[in-house]
C-alpha cells in the first residue's frame, strides 16, 4: 500500500491510524532518510496505542518503552548500531516475542536478525511533489 503525506499532520495521524491497529506481537520496520518524518509518524503511532507520554527518538538511548497505552510499546533506533549482533545484547529477543508492539527505525541496519513476519514502512520525500511531501509505502 502507499500513502501520500503533505505535511506532518499527514504523516502524523497515519502513523496514528496504524497505531490504533496494531495488535500485541507485531514489528513495524522503519525506514527512511535523515528528517523524513520518523519521528512524526512515531508519535503519531504511539497515540494511536494511547500513549500519553512525550515520544522522543532514541537515537542514543536505542530503545525507548512506554506503557500506558493498551499495548507496551517498544520503540528502536539501529541507527548507531555498527554490528547487529548488538541488539541481542540489549536483549531484543524480549522485545520482539514479548506482550507489545515494536516499531524499529533505521531497520535496514539489522534485517539480517530480525524475523520474517514484519510489517515494513519506507517514507520517502520526493521535491519535485513539493518540500512537504513524503510517500508512505508499507508491505506485510
Amino acid at each position: 500500500m502507499t500513502f501520500e503525506s503533505f505535511g506532518e499532520r499527514d504523516t502524523f495521524e497515519l502513523g496514528k491510524k496504524m497505531g490504533g491497529q496494531s495488535e500485541r506481537g507485531q514489528i513495524y520496520l522503519l525506514d527512511g532518510d535523515l528528517g523524513v518524518g520518523k519521528t512524526v509518524f512515531t508519535k503519531g503511532f504511539a497515540v494511536g496505542l494511547g500513549i500519553a507520554e512525550p515520544i522522543t527518538s532514541p537515537t542514543f538511548t536505542l530503545i525507548q518503552e512506554y506503557s500506558g497505552g493498551r499495548l507496551p510499546f517498544y520503540h528502536f533506533d539501529a541507527y548507531r548500531i555498527e554490528d547487529a549482533e548488538e541488539m541481542y545484547e540489549l536483549g531484543l529477543d524480549g522485545y520482539l516475542f514479548g506482550e507489545g508492539v515494536c516499531l524499529i527505525e533505521w531497520a535496514s541496519r539489522i534485517q539480517e536478525v530480525l524475523p520474517d513476519a514484519c510489517k515494513s514502512i519506507l517514507i520517502e520525500k520526493d521535491l519535485e511533489r513539493g518540500f512537504d511531501y513524503r510517500k508512505v509505502t508499507i508491505k506485510a
